[in-house]
């Protein structure tokens, strides 16, 4: 079939299938395609995964079964294009992608596919640790540590750089506290000597310790800042609403006023 046969093809269908998006993106690939899109490479594109990805979380953080569905297609969208500009380079294509993640799901299910025993999640993720760390070759815990993302989001990828390096971790959260204290004290220290770089690791490794006693107190840092900074904007929206209602605009008032009425609010709201 010609690209001209599978436009018009694709053009008069009312639905559409996985296959159907494969040739779409093949279409806009071609010369009789997008000029935008025949220009695209992996990291021309890279940002935009990154914050599709995001959009899918929104959607499944607000419950959000409709938006849910767009956002894995533009997710999906995402997949097959990097599969294609691959398959263009004559390197892999989609159904390479497909059968690569089959055989590892097979491959680290052996408690579904083989015979291993592991009727609990905890021995499923054990396995899972166990299998992945073989064919990755990773033999020591170092190589676990390097093996996490770089480009995670800091809190995230110290979380897990926390969890994974558990033979050498605080005892329970008091420690952690008490290390929090030393670490500000630090902080402090540095901040008196106005040396930028010397505050900055200060910075650093005051926030990794608090990523610490989000894992002892059970609490995911990236959700806990997250619901922070959704509950600083809601509460600065009302502190806005209440300085208009005063005929000023928040410049026109002093810090001082402005903190009595947030904390007027906060109280109000507890």
């Amino acid at each position: 079939m010609t690209v001209e046969e599978k436009i018009r093809l694709m053009a008069e269908k009312k639905e559409y299938t996985f296959e159907d998006l494969i040739t779409i993106v093949e279409i806009l690939r071609s010369d009789k395609g997008c000029p935008w899109d025949r220009e695209q490479d992996h990291k021309s594109i890279r940002k935009d995964f990154i914050e599709e990805t995001y959009e899918v979380i929104e959607a499944i953080d607000t419950e959000n079964p409709e938006l849910l569905r767009e956002e894995l297609g533009d997710v999906l969208l995402q997949v097959v294009f990097h599969a294609r500009i691959e398959e263009e380079q004559g390197r892999f294509d989609i159904d390479g992608v497909a059968n690569d993640i089959c055989v590892k799901l097979v491959h680290r299910h052996p408690h579904v596919f083989g015979d291993v025993y592991a009727d609990t999640s905890e021995k499923v993720l054990s396995n899972w640790e166990k299998i992945k760390s073989e064919e990755k070759e990773r033999r020591t815990v170092t190589d676990k540590l390097r093996a996490i993302p770089p480009m995670l989001p800091a809190l995230m990828r110290a979380e897990k750089v926390g969890k994974k390096a558990s033979c050498f971790d605080f005892e329970n959260a008091d420690q952690v506290f008490d290390k929090i204290n030393e670490e500000i004290a630090e902080l402090k220290e540095a901040t008196q000597g106005g040396d930028k770089a010397a505050i900055e690791e200060e910075m650093g490794d005051l926030l990794l310790t608090v990523t610490s006693l989000c894992r002892k107190l059970g609490v995911e840092s990236e959700v806990a800042l997250a619901k922070a900074t959704d509950k600083f904007i809601d509460r600065f929206d009302v502190v806005e609403q209440e300085v208009h209602k005063l005929g000023k605009e928040m410049n026109d008032l002093s810090n001082d006023t402005l903190n009595d009425i947030w904390d007027k609010i906060k109280h109000k709201n507890c």
